[in-house]
C-alpha cells in the first residue's frame, strides 16, 4: 500500500502537493520498494511500473530531471524530458514538477495566489551554490509572496560534514555558522534545514513550514544514500489544480 506525505502549509486550494515514501511499489532490496529512480541500478521494468503506480495520483506524467547538484532551474511544461537541472516550475495547470532525493533537502515554492509553483533539489552543494536563490528568480515573484515547505531530508544530528562544506556556506553569510555544531574528529554536524530557512529568508520569503523527518534515521519509510549506499528515490512533486484554476480564473472575470 502506498504511503505519501501530504505536505501541511498554508498554500492556496489550487495547490497540490505529495511526496512519496518507500512503500507500496514493486522494487526489490535494496531499492525496496517505491523507488522513482531510473539512475540507482534498479531494474528499469520495476522503476517503470513504480512510475506508473504513482502516476495515477496525478494529473500527468512528472516533468522529472537529471538532476546533477546544480542550480539550473527550468519550466517544466517547455523543457525536455529528463533535462538536466536541479529544480523546475510553472504556472500551467496539470504540469507537475517533481525532484528525487536521498537525504539531500526537497524545497516547495508557490506564490500567494496559487499561480505558480516550483520543485528544487537542494543537496548541499545546490544549496551552498545557490539553488534556492536560482528557483525564487525564476519565478519572478517577490519573496514576501512565496511561501516554501521543505521535505524529508537528513537530520541535524546524522548530517556529518567536512570543514570545507561548512566554510562553503560561510563564505556567502557569516550567519549559517548556527547550523553547525562540531562532531567527532574535526567534523561537523550540519542542519540542512536551517541553512534552507536562512537562504529563504536572505531573499524575503518569510512563510517556511518545515518537517523534522531524518531521512537516516527513518529506515522504515525514507531511502538514505549515506545510510545504505545503494539506495533508491523517494520523490516531492507539486503542480496546480486545472480544476481550481479554472474556478479561479471564473471569479476574477466576474470581477473584472
Amino acid at each position: 500500500m502506498h504511503e505519501f506525505i501530504i505536505p501541511d502549509w498554508p498554500a492556496p486550494p489550487g495547490v497540490r502537493a505529495l511526496v512519496t515514501t518507500r512503500a507500496g511499489g514493486v522494487s526489490q532490496a535494496p531499492w525496496e520498494s517505491f523507488n522513482l529512480a531510473d539512475h540507482v541500478g534498479d531494474d528499469p521494468a520495476a522503476v517503470a511500473e513504480n512510475r506508473r503506480l504513482l502516476r495515477a495520483h496525478l494529473p500527468a506524467e512528472p516533468a522529472w530531471l537529471r538532476q546533477v547538484h546544480g542550480t539550473q532551474c527550468i519550466d517544466a511544461g517547455r523543457s525536455a524530458r529528463n533535462a538536466e537541472a536541479d529544480a523546475s516550475f510553472t504556472r500551467a495547470p496539470g504540469v507537475v514538477c517533481a525532484v528525487l532525493t536521498a537525504d539531500c533537502l526537497p524545497v516547495l515554492l508557490c506564490d500567494e495566489r496559487g499561480s505558480v509553483v516550483a520543485a528544487a533539489h537542494a543537496g548541499w552543494r545546490g544549496l551552498a551554490n545557490g539553488v534556492i536563490e536560482a528557483t525564487v528568480a525564476a519565478l519572478g515573484v517577490p519573496g514576501e509572496r512565496l511561501m516554501a515547505w521543505l521535505g524529508p531530508t537528513i537530520g541535524p544530528m546524522n548530517f556529518e560534514v567536512g570543514s570545507e562544506v561548512r566554510e562553503a556556506f560561510l563564505a556567502h553569510d557569516a550567519a549559517a555558522s548556527t547550523a553547525f555544531m562540531p562532531g567527532a574528529a574535526g567534523k561537523w554536524l550540519c542542519n540542512i534545514y536551517l541553512l534552507a530557512r536562512q537562504r529563504l529568508a536572505r531573499l524575503g520569503v518569510r512563510r517556511i513550514t518545515s518537517t523534522d523527518f531524518c531521512t537516516m534515521r527513518d529506515a522504515e519509510r525514507f531511502y538514505s544514500y549515506r545510510r545504505d549506499g545503494v539506495s533508491g528515490r523517494q520523490a516531492c512533486l507539486i503542480w496546480i489544480d486545472s480544476r481550481n484554476a479554472a474556478l479561479q480564473n471564473r471569479a476574477v472575470q466576474s470581477t473584472v
